[in-house]
């Protein structure tokens, strides 16, 4: 990949200063290519970031000290490619956030992002044997048709959709909550490392950074952005499923889940979002016929 000058010092100020896009625009609106990032004065950018001077001077101390680190070939080194809002490989879908990632860091088959069809399989942690079931009948025809599998990689439920995708031939997205450093949960390493080979593993984070509680849900924000349709299987009436599902209602994508006993606690989430209008949905065609034929 080629990056611009200006690319390449977004990444240093990432790599110091790992936040999205939107706490970055009154810089950018300044500074369009951070001509002047190695310039400022903590103060000054304790003003432009809505920082305080303390954390402005520790972000220019580091700055300076990395003035000199090549990120590009660090990142190639570790089979990485940061992709920058910038760049031709960003997906657009991700533009119309709120709070986009500055940059993507990538692992594996970047051309994936550029795909159209996109589906988001989620669900609990603790997901039974029912939403394997039931994934056996919605994955086989999405991917069928050319459609993406995107989710987590969390456990229980993320790990499923992404298994149902490798088995039945189709292709697969993992979203990251952590750079690729600290691979989380560390039962997924092999998985991880098959959907790095001929899938694709991306994440916001530089690969330094540790998996927090507050990263799971930034990250739910780019599962449901970069598709076009979200499926919950299974999920308790209040968790990080639901986190995602109300991204995806903020940017008008279909939702689908999938009706489950009244008996079970991690059937209450996709009943109370059918009640709510999301559609039922029990087999991929449905999600086929809607999505592809009808839009």
């Amino acid at each position: 990949m080629v990056l611009s000058d200006a690319e390449r010092r977004l990444l240093a100020l990432h790599y110091v200063f790992p936040v999205p896009l939107n706490r970055l625009n009154r810089l950018y609106e300044i500074d369009p290519n951070l001509e002047k990032l190695y310039v400022y004065k903590a103060v000054e950018l304790a003003h432009i970031l809505n920082i305080s001077v303390s954390k402005a001077s520790q972000l220019k101390d580091s700055l300076d000290r990395n003035a000199d680190t090549p990120y590009e070939a660090l990142y190639e080194r570790n089979a990485i490619t940061p992709i920058p809002f910038t760049n031709p490989l960003y997906p657009d879908q991700l533009h119309v956030l709120i709070d986009p990632p500055a940059v993507l860091y990538a692992k594996g088959d970047q051309t994936l992002l550029a795909k159209q069809f996109k589906v988001a399989i989620i669900g609990a942690r603790k997901a039974t044997v029912y939403s394997r079931e039931v994934m056996s009948l919605i994955v086989p025809p999405l991917v069928e048709n050319g459609a993406i599998i995107v989710s987590g990689l969390a456990t229980g439920a993320d790990t499923m959709a992404h298994i149902a995708a490798l088995k039945y031939g189709g292709k697969t997205i993992a979203v990251l909550g952590h750079g690729f450093f600290h691979l989380y949960p560390k039962e997924n390493r092999a998985l991880a490392e098959r959907i790095a080979l001929n899938h694709l593993l991306i994440t916001e984070y530089p690969p330094y950074v540790n998996p927090e509680r507050w990263t799971f849900p930034m990250r739910n924000r780019i599962i449901s952005g970069l598709s076009d349709a979200v499926v919950v299987t299974e999920s308790a009436d209040k968790s990080g499923t639901m986190s995602t599902v109300e991204h995806a209602l903020d940017h008008g994508k279909d939702i689908y889940a999938v009706p489950g006993p009244v008996t079970s606690l991690l059937s209450a989430g996709p009943n109370r979002l059918i009640d709510e209008g999301a559609r039922p949905v029990w087999n991929g065609f449905q999600i086929i016929e809607s999505l592809v034929f009808n839009g």
